[in-house]
């Protein structure tokens, strides 16, 4: 896993040359200026909601009167400390539902990103066809609502878990990795079809090498830390990443 992970990162670095050399960029800066808008507003949405929704349990459990109360500074940096990481799983629960609606909307821009950057790396083409390319939308549409209802069970799993004092400091991390291997798994799919790997054999295929997964969404959520330039450029970058780490791990006899 380690080592596809390695390859997953070093595809990053690949995908900025060649969208340079390629010329490719109405294909990043159109879908990622549109992906930067709505993550702004949705950021902001959630910023206010959540902290409201948080408040509201701490006062409805009485814990906020309990804490007023004992006026104890370790339970209560412990609490404030709960209350952190709870924040931080509800914001990666926000970005799952984000992203399967912006990968859902983008479908057909990004299969085509994926299918161009395959082409020019292998020198040929492949044929358009608009019944060809419907096909792709239904298949990303229907893996994104599957691994949506997964992910969706995963984390509010981890949601409960987090209430659990100590235990709940971990499930960041915990939701971390399992948001960046379904965010992988989503970009790495728009090759899948290409290679002939069914719907059910793309869901086993890319089980079987998460790392590939893993550090596309890692990189991925990585560039979120470079505001608004980062945001814009994440999702093109994602998937012509992800088309160059399977082409990457071919050529190392790691797949296929």
């Amino acid at each position: 896993m380690l080592k596809e992970i390695v390859i997953a990162f070093q595809s990053y670095f690949q995908a900025h040359y060649f969208i340079m050399k390629h010329k490719l960029w109405k294909w990043i800066v159109i879908p990622g200026l549109i992906y930067a808008i709505l993550f702004i507003v949705g950021l902001y949405f959630f910023l206010t909601s959540s902290n409201a929704a948080i408040r509201f349990m701490m006062e409805a459990g009485g814990i906020k009167a309990w804490l007023d109360k004992i006026q104890t500074s370790w339970i209560s940096f412990m609490f404030l400390f709960g209350q952190i990481m709870l924040q931080l799983v509800l914001l990666l629960f926000y970005f799952s539902l984000f992203k399967y609606l912006f990968l859902i909307i983008g479908s057909p821009v990004f299969s085509y990103l994926s299918e161009k950057t395959e082409s020019i790396l292998e020198g040929k083409d492949f044929a358009f066809s608009f019944s060809q390319l419907a096909k792709d939308i239904v298949r990303g549409i229907r893996l994104a609502f599957r691994n949506l209802v997964w992910q969706s069970v995963y984390m509010v799993t981890i949601f409960f878990l987090s209430l659990v004092p100590f235990v709940g400091w971990i499930m960041p991390l915990v939701a971390l990795f399992i948001e960046c291997y379904y965010l992988g798994f989503s970009m790495l799919d728009y090759s899948s079809e290409r290679h002939r790997l069914g719907y059910i054999q793309s869901i086993k295929f890319v089980g079987n090498h998460k790392g590939l997964a893993i550090g596309n969404g890692m990189v991925f959520y990585l560039l979120h830390l470079l505001p608004v330039i980062g945001w814009m450029l994440a999702p093109g970058y994602a998937v012509t990443a992800a088309t160059l780490s399977l082409i990457n791990a071919k050529k190392s006899k790691l797949i296929f």
